[in-house]
């Protein structure tokens, strides 16, 4: 694949790839999301992105809906823990307009208090949606347990009080830190022409001058490989200013573990030792029990990852073949659903596993799972065994790269974050690098059940 890249003056980055596709997805990506909110501004970043639709100096929220949606377009954003997207899905005639309303509102949004209290409803309804599945809720309340006392830990919604308490002069403070062009990148992928869409968004963005030096202000986490690997609370300076009671760099004071432990929102019914040296258990009062398990992981820069990724999606990948779905779910009819996952960060990664189940099979489900894990610890993959399971990782990345929405996506927050243009084959190759003793390495540095967290909804 060939990409064109281009840096304007005022810092803005520039990617795209071509395509002989009609329909050109394009958008802005800013380096900012949760996790750089301060304390205090939890839910802040995800606010913004809402509230970023609702009026700038030359557009009416009425105007800014209607701009793409009556040439067929699509209007979109989200955000996730380090970064915020802004983005459209138009035919390739319409690529000026795309370019146009774009940096109108990640640029010039003026934040109407107005729109903002009919807006900050819309929020917190969905806030209360994503409370009301705990399947959704436990993979947020998880992240805040591995992550406790930093800002990864909290979720991307935030509260309905800290949400509410939001005003115009809030949204304009986040957005001026973060929402600059030297911060920033716009994404093209589609049948347009490099050149004109240089010219259109160095035209459309001719206003903004470069803010080079800012702080990103960004709490960073120790790596994997500095934190000890003999305890399921692994340490590193933010955990051991915690233990000492102390206030750690985001604000909060922790007690000593020995006195509270730090839960996530619900109330802790009980801390035992079930199969972990770290459970936690929370009265949702569920139909349904759900269990995860898991551990910090490598960041994205570690070489390992790659390893871990072909490993994870051994155990518990969306294959139906998936060792985790054979054990739980095909042999013992015990879960619908079990799955594992793995995130990387730019300073820190978690694996996870998740499933759901009657709560009297908690910790027979546990056992399984415990023991699907431990088989890859305890003995190194045979190369068939292996094989395999790198043809089926690579036939699953082809197939998604098929989705070009998502694959535009994923380029552009590669291009933001590392500076790395999307190259499948490098990944391909990386991919048939990996042994089997890697492969048994990770599985013993990550999975072991000795060091997993766990948490359950009962």
């Amino acid at each position: 694949m060939k990409y064109n890249t281009f840096t304007l003056s005022n810092g803005l980055r520039i990617i795209h790839l071509p395509s002989t596709a009609p329909v050109v997805y394009c958008g802005y990506q800013i380096n900012a999301g949760s996790r750089n909110e301060a304390p205090g501004e939890e839910g802040l970043a995800h606010f913004c992105e809402h509230t970023t639709f609702k009026g700038t100096q030359r557009r009416h929220a009425l105007e800014i809906l209607n701009c793409l949606e009556s040439v067929g377009g699509d209007l979109n954003a989200f955000t996730n823990k380090e970064d915020t997207t802004y983005y459209a899905a138009i035919l390739k005639d319409h690529m000026p307009r795309a370019v146009d309303l774009l940096t109108d509102i990640v640029f010039h949004s003026t934040y109407p208090q107005q729109e903002i209290d009919k807006e900050v409803e819309v929020i917190c309804d969905e806030i209360e949606s994503y409370n009301d599945s705990p399947a959704e809720l436990i993979y947020d309340e998880f992240e805040n347990l591995i992550f406790r006392g930093h800002p990864l830990g909290h979720n991307i919604l935030g509260t309905a009080d800290r949400v509410r308490s939001y005003t115009t002069a809030d949204a304009q403070r986040f957005t001026h830190r973060y929402y600059r062009p030297d911060n920033a990148i716009f994404f093209a992928y589609g049948d347009v022409d490099f050149h004109r869409l240089v010219r259109l968004i160095d035209k459309a963005t001719k206003d903004l001058k470069a803010q080079k030096g800012a702080d990103q202000d960004r709490l960073l986490l120790s790596p994997v490989s500095s934190l000890s690997m003999t305890s399921s609370t692994p340490t590193d300076p933010l955990r051991q200013k915690e233990e000492e009671g102390q206030d750690t760099a985001t604000g909060l004071l922790r007690q000593k573990e020995e006195k509270a432990e730090s839960a996530p929102e619900g109330k802790l019914r009980q801390k035992d030792e079930l199969l972990s040296n770290s459970t936690y258990i929370i009265d949702k009062q569920t139909h349904q029990a759900h269990v995860m398990v898991g551990h910090r992981a490598y960041d994205v820069h570690d070489s390992r990852r790659i390893a871990l990724y072909l490993l994870n999606n051994i155990i518990g990948g969306p294959g139906m073949n998936a060792k985790l779905n054979l054990a739980l779910r095909e042999r013992n009819g015990l879960v619908y659903t079990v799955e594992s996952t793995m995130v990387s960060y730019g300073d820190t990664g978690i694996w996870s596993i998740y499933f759901g189940c009657d709560e009297h099979d908690i910790k027979r489900c546990l056992r399984l799972t415990r023991g699907v894990v431990e088989k890859f610890i305890d003995k190194p993959l045979t190369e068939r065994q292996l094989h395999a399971a790198k043809k089926q990782i690579k036939g699953q990345i082809g197939v998604a790269c098929d989705n070009r929405e998502n694959f535009a996506l994923d380029f552009g927050k590669s291009f933001l974050h590392y500076g790395w243009e999307k190259d499948i084959t490098a990944l391909y190759e990386k991919i048939d690098a990996v042994t089997s003793e890697q492969i048994q390495q990770v599985a013993a540095d990550i999975m072991a059940p000795e060091r997993w967290t766990t948490l359950i909804y009962k």
